[in-house]
């Protein structure tokens, strides 16, 4: 009976010192600089939002917040880094819901994304667009599908493997029939220098980096993958109009950490995040680029994920991708 009582007291104690530390984690954090990877190379879609979301997090926060790009493999390398790190609000994750979407049947992952992490916030829609380069003279997407027919394999796009641009871009190419070369790129900033110095014929990308370049220009919009046209480009198609899609497909952003990070910690960082999204200043950064914020509760992002996990897995089953393991 003695040890019965020791035994409950230790535990007692334990479970004390155990709820003192979690309070004094979440009372001080951030006490020391904030990771940001961003599964993607530098000045692409995915890194451009990332640094407006997480300059304005800095000064919310009062901590440095560090941003490392590493890009490849559709954005698992730098989204296993964080599978794998501490859960303890210091690793954060920025990328698209294609971490949960298409990642898990394009690769083979040694980390389940749906168990290994907590949903903190949505951030931002960055809309897509299909884009001519100057090598390529069509004006219509009917121009190029049929260019395309006629000429099969003549053609090509650049995009990065397994992302949500590169797999919007082979469902076009079923839904039409067109044969369009798929040429791969580790991020979005060489391919775009490639279009624009005519070396691809075309791609679909955001509209954040895409959209300056067609203002001046440089690159001719073809259609956009969203539900309505856009105010910027009004009269530009969609794809959903043209017939060659039956959704729209935008890219959503937004971050998460390791599973198991104290829920005090996430609320901070959610707090944080839909401040700064709320803030007009950031709000006209992202106008700007063309890039609309999203503010959501960790439990709604969680719903959004969950909502929009089948429609990428039957653009997966549909175009039957295949990467590299």
């Amino acid at each position: 009976m003695r040890r019965g009582i020791i035994g409950a007291t230790a535990i007692i104690i334990l479970a004390a010192l155990t709820g003192a530390a979690f309070a004094q984690t979440t009372d001080t954090y951030p006490d020391r600089p904030i990771k940001v990877v961003v599964p993607a190379a530098a000045g692409g879609v995915t890194d451009t939002p990332a640094r407006i979301v997480t300059n304005r997090m800095r000064d919310n926060l009062g901590q440095t917040l560090v941003i490392e790009n590493q890009g490849g493999a559709g954005g698992t390398i730098g989204t296993r880094q964080v599978a794998h790190a501490a859960p303890d609000g210091y690793t954060l994750l920025m990328g698209s819901i294609g971490t949960f979407g298409s990642q898990p049947l394009l690769y083979k992952l040694d980390y389940d994304p749906h168990k290994v992490f907590a949903p903190v916030a949505t951030t931002v829609v960055d809309k897509l667009v299909l884009v001519a380069g100057p090598s390529l003279k069509v004006q219509t997407v009917q121009e190029l599908v049929q260019y395309a027919k006629a000429n099969p394999g003549k053609l090509n796009y650049g995009n990065a493997i397994g992302i949500g641009p590169h797999l919007v871009t082979e469902l076009l190419k079923v839904r039409s029939g067109a044969s369009i070369v798929h040429i791969p790129y580790r991020g979005g900033a060489p391919m775009i220098a490639d279009v624009l110095a005519g070396q691809i014929d075309m791609t679909i990308n955001g509209k954040s980096v895409l959209l300056p370049h067609i203002a001046a220009g440089k690159l001719r919009a073809l259609a956009v993958t969203s539900g309505g046209r856009w105010s910027e480009l009004p009269d530009v198609p969609t794809l959903l109009e043209l017939g060659y899609m039956d959704a729209p497909y935008d890219a959503m952003f937004g971050i998460v950490t390791p599973a198991g990070t104290p829920p005090a910690v996430i609320e901070r960082l959610n707090a944080v995040v839909n401040e700064g999204l709320r803030s007009p200043e950031m709000r006209a950064s992202l106008a700007r680029l063309g890039i609309e914020p999203v503010i959501s509760t960790p439990q709604e992002f969680t719903a959004i994920i969950a909502q929009e996990i089948p429609k990428w897995a039957e653009v997966v089953r549909i175009t039957g991708v295949k990467v590299a393991e």
